[in-house]
Formats: C-alpha cells, sequence, structure tokens
C-alpha cells in the first residue's frame, strides 16, 4: 500500500481532532482569556515563570512529552504486530483519547493554581486518593528515568557522532535563555543564532566522534544522572525552557525530513500489515499493543508535565488548546512518521526483528529507516540526525521527569532541600536503571504510564462531574485506558512469577494496588456526587 495515500488519511484525521474535536472540548471548558494565570498569580523566579511566548512553552511541553516513546514504541509494536494496527491505535487514539487527556489536565491545572493532577484528586476525589496518587506517579517517574538513562546512554555508545551535538544543545540553550531573558533580543535572530550553533555541532560530532566502547555505558549513564540532578534544579527560564524550545525546532525540522523523504521517495509498504493476534512474540495484541505504542497515542506522564511544569509557566488559558491538544497532534504525527519510515525501509518482518530485538535496537532502526527515506538530501547525516532528534527528546525527558519527581518527594515525604529531594529520586532511578535492561522494565513503564492516563482520566471526569459538565468524552476513553492498563500488568505480574523476577513482581503489584485503590476512591466519590447531582444523560438520580 502507498505510504502517501496512508499519511493523507492520518493528515485529514489529525485535523478533525483539532479543528473540530478540540474546539467542542474547549467550549465545555469555557476558556476564558481574561483569567489570570499561575505563572503570574504565583511567580517564584524558579518553577512559577512566564514564558516569553506560547511558542517557547509549545516548544517545552513537546519536548518534554515525546522524549523516546513515540519513536520506540510504534517501532517495537511494527516488528510484533505489524503496521495496520499500530497506526490506528496511533490516530485515533491520539485524537479521541490523548489529546482530550492533555488538554483538560493542562486547563484543570490552571484552574487550581498550577497543582499536580495529584492535588486535584483531593478536591474531586478524596485526601487518600491524593497521597496514593503520588506514590504512584512518584514510581513511574522513578521508572521513565531510569529506563531514559539508558536509552541515551545506549545511543551514544551505538551512535557515538551525536555525543558532541547532544552535550553542546545545552551551553546553547544557556546562552539562548541569556540573550532572550537577560539581554531581551529579538526571539527570531536569537532563535536563528541558536539553530545554527546546534546545526555547527553537529557538523563536528559527524567529524569527531567521541567512541568510548560498550563497556562506558555505565559511564555515559551517571553522566546523564548528574545532567538531570542539575538541570531539574536550574530555573526554568534559564535551561528547561531554551532547550526544549530549541529541541521543539530540531523534532518540527526532523517530522518535515521525515515527510518530505517519504514523499520524495513515495516507498510501497511491503511490511506487513498484520502479523496476527498474538504476533511474532506471542504477544496478545490487547492489551500489550497499547501499552507499547505508548505516548504515540495517549500517555499519564503527559498529564504529570501538563499539571508539573506547562500549567506553571502559561500565559494566557487560550493557548492551552495549541500547547496541550496540538502538542499530542505533533506527537502523533512523529509517531506516524517513525512507523512510516521503518515500515518503508524493512519489507521483511525478519530482519526487523533482528535488528530491533538482537541488533541495534529501535533506535538503529529508526535511524536505518530515517536515512533510507532521506539520503536523496541529507547524504549520509540521515541516520546521524534521527538519532540526535531522538537523544535531544530523551534528554528534555529526563530533567522535565527529575524536576516533577522532586516536586512529588519534597510533597510526599516533607522534604524542603530541593537538592535533597532531588538525590533521592536520581539515585533510586540510578540503581533501578544501572542494575537492569531497558526492554525488562520498558514494559511495566508502558503499563504504569497508560494506568496513569487513565487514573487522571478518572480525575477529569470527577472534576467535569463536580462542575455539571458532560462526561461522555472522558468517561469512555477512562473505561478503556483502565481496563487495557490494568490487563497489561495483571499479565506482567503472571509473567514474573514464572520467572521468579522479585523486584519487577513487586513494582508491578505495587503499582495495580495503588491504582485500585484510587479507583475505589473515585467510585466512592462519583457515587457522592451522583446523589445530588445530574448523571450524564441529565436527569437526576
Amino acid at each position: 500500500m502507498s505510504s502517501v495515500i496512508i499519511i493523507a488519511i492520518s493528515g485529514v484525521l489529525f485535523l478533525f481532532g483539532y479543528v473540530i474535536y478540540s474546539k467542542k472540548i474547549a467550549n465545555i471548558l469555557r476558556i476564558d482569556p481574561k483569567r489570570k494565570t499561575p505563572a503570574y498569580r504565583k511567580y517564584d523566579g524558579v518553577d512559577y515563570v512566564p514564558a516569553k511566548h506560547w511558542s517557547i512553552l509549545f516548544g517545552h511541553h513537546f519536548a518534554s512529552i515525546a522524549g523516546a516513546a513515540p519513536i520506540i514504541g510504534p517501532i517495537l509494536a511494527v516488528s510484533v504486530w505489524g503496521w495496520a494496527p499500530t497506526l490506528l491505535w496511533i490516530v485515533l487514539g491520539t485524537v479521541f483519547i490523548g489529546g482530550i487527556h492533555d488538554y483538560c489536565s493542562l486547563i484543570i491545572s490552571v484552574r487550581h493554581k498550577g497543582t499536580s493532577i495529584a492535588d486535584i484528586a483531593k478536591d474531586t476525589i478524596s485526601k487518600n486518593a491524593k497521597i496514593v496518587f503520588l506514590i504512584f506517579l512518584w514510581l513511574t517517574l522513578i521508572l521513565i528515568i531510569s529506563v531514559f538513562v539508558h536509552l541515551c546512554a545506549k545511543t551514544f555508545i551505538v551512535k557515538p557522532e551525536i555525543v558532541i551535538p547532544s552535550l553542546a544543545l545545552i551551553p546553547i540553550a544557556l546562552l539562548v535563555g541569556f540573550l532572550l531573558y537577560n539581554l531581551k533580543l529579538h526571539q527570531p535572530t536569537v532563535t536563528v543564532l541558536g539553530l545554527l550553533l546546534l546545526g555547527g555541532s553537529m557538523i563536528l560530532g559527524r567529524y569527531y566522534p567521541i567512541v568510548l566502547g560498550e563497556e562506558a555505558l555505565n559511564i555515559w549513564s551517571i553522566v546523564l544522572l548528574a545532567y538531570a540532578f542539575l538541570a531539574s534544579i536550574t530555573p526554568v527560564n534559564i535551561l528547561l525552557q531554551p532547550r526544549d524550545y530549541l529541541s521543539s525546532y530540531l523534532l518540527l525540522f526532523g517530522i518535515i525530513f521525515g515527510y518530505v523523504g517519504i514523499f520524495l521517495t513515495r516507498p510501497t509498504l511491503d511490511f506487513p500489515a498484520f502479523l496476527g493476534w498474538r504476533g511474532t512474540c506471542n504477544l496478545q495484541l490487547w492489551p500489550i499493543l497499547f501499552v507499547t505504542v505508548a505516548c504515540g497515542a495517549v500517555s499519564g506522564f503527559h498529564s504529570v508535565v501538563a499539571s508539573g511544569t506547562t500549567s506553571k509557566q502559561i500565559t494566557n488559558e487560550k493557548d492551552a488548546r495549541k500547547i496541550g491538544y496540538g502538542a499530542m497532534l505533533a506527537e502523533g504525527i512523529l509517531a506516524v512518521m517513525a512507523l512510516m519510515v521503518v515500515a518503508a525501509a524493512f519489507n521483511d518482518k525478519n530482519l526487523l526483528q533482528e535488528v530491533v530485538q538482537r541488533g541495534a535496537g529501535p533506535v538503529g532502526a529508526f535511524g536505518i529507516g530515517y536515512n533510507e527515506v532521506t539520503k536523496s538530501f541529507l547524504g549520509t547525516f540521515g541516520g546521524i540526525f534521527a538519532i540526535m532528534i531522538l537523544n535531544g527528546f530523551i534528554l528534555t525527558t529526563l530533567d522535565t521527569a527529575a524536576r516533577i519527581g522532586r516536586y512529588l518527594t519534597q510533597e510526599l515525604f516533607r522534604i524542603k532541600n530541593r537538592f535533597g529531594a532531588t538525590i533521592i529520586v536520581i539515585a533510586l532511578a540510578g540503581w533501578l536503571g544501572l542494575s537492569g535492561e531497558w526492554n525488562e522494565i520498558w514494559p511495566i513503564f508502558g503499563s504504569a504510564n497508560q494506568l496513569i492516563a487513565a487514573l487522571t482520566l478518572i480525575v477529569i471526569t470527577s472534576w467535569f462531574l463536580s462542575k455539571r459538565k458532560p462526561v461522555l468524552y472522558t468517561l469512555i476513553p477512562m473505561i478503556f485506558m483502565l481496563a487495557t492498563a490494568t490487563g497489561a500488568l495483571i499479565l506482567k505480574i503472571l509473567e514474573y512469577i514464572k520467572t521468579q523476577d522479585k523486584v519487577l513482581l513487586v513494582i508491578t503489584s505495587v503499582l495495580l494496588c495503588l491504582a485500585g485503590f484510587i479507583l475505589f476512591e473515585a467510585l466512592l466519590a462519583i457515587r457522592r456526587i451522583f446523589r445530588t447531582r445530574k448523571n450524564i444523560f441529565g436527569k437526576k438520580l
């Protein structure tokens, strides 16, 4: 089948999502451009800082939520079940679940003074639900940091050419932040300068790769953990905002180049559309495919970012639709591009599985596929650019997750010192990441991530009920995500019992129990609301 036709159909559905579906949600939320946002009401110069422009905050939000998952997840799914079910879930999940989840969690956090989704759970469900939700989020963030540290360190080994540009992005971002916020120079001029410096660092890395070998994996992991620590305690306008802003351009160009390459080469997807209900690894399509794709369709981590950092920087409620729903659509577009370039480059399912499961991994497969469709105009830089895109967003996810983990640690354990709180998060993530392979932790991360999405949708639905708003737009996605994520965790528990993997068994079991408690508390809260309010169909109970 023609890849161009598939992309065109996907594009129409994405356009429908933004122009029509998200506007319907905006009307329900009653967006008020005149309402003062937490960035101004609670300004502190560290976390509550108004973004200079909505595009800068879009860059931060998009870079933080994208990470590696919308590339790695779809590639893993394609190698197991084929491109058709993977594509369907990416497009439909993004439009009807992921976008709504992100947009609503951002606006509701803004309405609650920039507090986390767990704090909102306290107001909409119960105090106990908040505490348990905090613990759930805290454990999941540790999983996220441990997985992405390993993945980023692995890219430094597989592609040493991207070490210099990946690390150079940090001082370049510091310079851009200084020019924008301190010297208040013209934003487009500073942006062009930052991108030129970043491009120069990529050329430098191409000719001077830093090769340390496979044995340096732990060394790079420790370096990345140290970076996450420092970046997460630095004021957002110094590093986080400008670095994510530049990274968003990097990814934007990456997406454009990828789609231009597809339209120029017009590859036919000879890779099998469907590889069976149990795929090639004896894994059930439902629920495993849905948690494997992860952020490419919907992600609980997005609500953590939206309510953890983005809501503290947004300057106007009307920008929330562009940032919340729009960034999720951009992530869906990225996931479709990753799927297309890999499915087009590999027409042999055995070859793709060999690369993904036993060779260079999904990162290497993406580099190969991207290089194949862009070599007519990027030459040998295509593969390097692809992995540079991936790596830049792993770094953004790392420090955003560490920063939010610090918030949660301070609140959970009553630690006032932000340095000490961050050390706890980084140390636990490092212990877990250095003691296991990423592919062992990824399924738990995916399941926990999707379960956070389900729990967030429970909170959003409860909030809608408390405000007498229609809830079907969030209730149906909530039920589906809850069933999917719970089913995936149960399957992993059964697997760990057989393999006697005690550490992962304990983590998975704890996550499932915590989610069950939150659901129970939510049902009690909804019951209380239904006693005094109208139900979703407008009839008094």
